[in-house]
């Protein structure tokens, strides 16, 4: 049976209220918001879980370590399967000036994801004090340092690929080899491999690798061990599975897991 999605509103605002302000909500599962377009830039991100984003013919996948900069009239919409902790950092089109002319990715580290967490947890979407204020400040010092990231998870039409990605998008465990996958296809492992550089930019192995990332997100938000997510993404222990978390994530998955819980 096919799920219902939710539908999300947007931010029914004419103009941006201050310079800087934020938005905070928590999007249960199969929640979609509609195409629609703000009069200012926009930051779109998580704390916890993944957030699929769209804008003109390009995916953006959200895991928590960054973020998407939308600028100020285009047109996007965004979707996620599982419940997250959604945030919008929203600024003026004075200070969008200082940002990227296109849609962007930009990193979420570890000051920003701090001072973020304090907002949420004290619901405060406009900074009043000064020292409200100069935390702000740090947030947009902390966004235009961390320079433009490449795609994280990026996708092609190609007719040798998109099955591929398809197929490891729905089971990110699968243990099909590019060699497996060029008999399937009556191709060669090379031509897959090179196919792979010059659509995506990294290869079967990264692409997998970076899939299989986003789906122990998914097991850790449920609760499960870090062992037992290690054991379900194919790892004989944990500690191959923690390097790889923390090479993307910039945190063992058991700080991520315990900062969930909070």
């Amino acid at each position: 049976m096919k799920k219902t999605k939710n539908v999300y509103p947007h931010l029914a605002l004419d103009k941006a209220p201050v310079d800087v302000f934020m938005n905070f909500d928590v999007f249960s599962s199969n929640t979609e918001t509609r195409l629609h377009a703000h009069d200012w830039g926009q930051l779109n991100f998580t704390q916890g879980g993944t957030l699929e984003v769209h804008v003109d013919k390009n995916r953006f996948l959200l895991p928590p370590h960054l973020a998407v900069w939308i600028p100020a009239g285009v047109e996007h919409c965004s979707y996620n399967r599982k419940q997250l902790n959604y945030c919008s950092f929203n600024v003026s089109n004075k200070l969008s000036e200082l940002f990227p002319k296109q849609t962007s990715m930009m990193k979420v580290n570890g000051v920003v994801s701090a001072i973020i967490d304090v907002f949420r947890k004290r619901k405060l979407s406009i900074a009043q004090t000064e020292q409200d204020k100069r935390l702000v400040q740090v947030l947009l010092d902390q966004f235009l340092e961390s320079g433009v990231e490449q795609h994280f998870l990026p996708t092609s039409g190609h007719r040798y690929l998109a099955p591929i990605l398809t197929y490891i998008e729905k089971d990110p465990t699968s243990i099909l080899s590019l060699l497996d996958w060029a008999g399937k296809l009556h191709t060669t492992e090379r031509t897959l491999a090179r196919i792979f550089q010059s659509e995506l930019a990294m290869s079967y192995t990264q692409w997998r690798l970076r899939m299989r990332y986003l789906y122990s997100l998914e097991l850790l938000q449920k609760g499960e061990t870090v062992k037992s997510v290690a054991l379900s993404l194919g790892y004989n222990q944990a500690s191959p599975f923690i390097c790889m978390f923390k090479k993307f994530a910039g945190e063992t998955p058991e700080k991520y897991k315990q900062q969930r819980e909070l």
